[in-house]
């Protein structure tokens, strides 16, 4: 009888422009102040890609390149990509075609997915089943999205929120049961009027009474969306550690979505972890979205143990949610 075939996570990248955007540079552009947001966000400052014409795949490319390099192999050797992104370069071609182009990864086939700030996980997942069937051997699974380039920097509710970040991971076979080993993922469209971009798609096609009523911006109403978001991402994550009868004390990290620091430490609690158990790189980036949990990965990646049991958490936008448990491969 041969072994079930998993897909192992064999390698991590991840790329934060340089450009800092502290809360005191937010002080002079509307009216907060640096207390004030770190005291309900828990952030500092977030990164912002500068530069004419700069996109989400100028940071998905050095993200996929570190994990070529880490790993040992060509862009050649990428079967499959998959970018989560809500700002891909253009609204078509995929952004993952562009990457793969930029890179050389010649043999690979790919696509964009859309779920907002659960977007890596919803990826991560898709990823996984390509392995798990036996069609790929290398999936790469990427998290990235400039979110200034759709944030209104005159809207002090979400201008202090977003940030810009890449995070991949390269996805391979196990036969030693490590890697992705379950998921829970939700999602519920009536959320799509509390988080959203309100044109530029086909209900609402751009003009300049879009552009002109500052439309194309992330939209949020916090306060909604913060209530979903507690007892999503913590609902979620005690239903896959029961499911999977563990406890907090076998759970080695969560890596939670770096939304806010109020929602990460309720999603801790109710999964009984300390917080020296919970990755928090939120008051250095901010929210980058679907780039946060991978960028947590990355940075966190030495602490890393074979074996060790880690559940990755995110809610976003459409309302889309969920928790995935991962067995560390290396």
């Amino acid at each position: 009888m041969t072994n079930k075939i998993t897909a192992a996570i064999t390698a991590v990248g991840g790329y934060v422009p340089e450009d800092k955007l502290t809360n005191f540079d937010l002080e002079k552009m509307v009216d907060t102040n640096d207390e004030w947001i770190r005291t309900r966000t828990g952030i500092s400052e977030r990164r912002i890609l500068k530069g004419e014409g700069k996109a989400t795949s100028d940071m998905v490319v050095p993200a996929v390149l570190e994990i070529c390099k880490k790993r040992g192999i060509e862009p050649s050797e990428i079967d499959c990509m998959i970018v989560a992104t809500v700002t891909p370069d253009m609204v078509f071609p995929a952004t993952a075609n562009v990457v793969c182009d930029k890179i050389g990864a010649n043999n690979a086939w790919g696509y964009d997915m859309s779920a907002a700030c659960s977007g890596f996980l919803f990826a991560l997942t898709t990823g996984a089943s390509y392995i798990e069937s036996g069609r790929f051997k290398k999936v790469v699974v990427v998290g990235a999205d400039k979110m200034s380039a759709i944030v209104d920097y005159t809207d002090r509710n979400t201008c202090v929120i977003f940030g810009d970040g890449a995070g991949a991971v390269l996805l391979e076979p196990s036969e030693d049961g490590l890697g992705v080993m379950d998921s829970i993922l939700k999602s519920d469209g009536s959320g799509r009027h509390f988080l959203n971009m309100k044109a530029g798609g086909s209900a609402k096609p751009s003009s300049i009474e879009t552009v002109t009523n500052r439309e194309h911006f992330a939209f949020q109403e916090g306060k909604t969306v913060f209530k979903f978001a507690v007892k999503g991402m913590a609902d979620v994550s005690a239903e896959l550690m029961e499911r999977n009868q563990l406890n907090g004390a076998d759970i080695a990290w969560l890596v939670p979505h770096q939304a806010n620091l109020r929602i990460i430490d309720a999603t801790a609690e109710r999964m009984g972890l300390p917080k020296e158990k919970v990755m928090i790189n939120i008051q250095r980036f901010g929210n980058t979205t679907a780039a946060t949990i991978p960028l947590c990965l990355w940075e966190w990646e030495k602490q890393l143990n074979k074996g060790d049991n880690i559940v990755l958490a995110a809610f976003g936008g459409g309302f889309t949610w969920g928790a995935t448990l991962v067995k560390w491969a290396y």
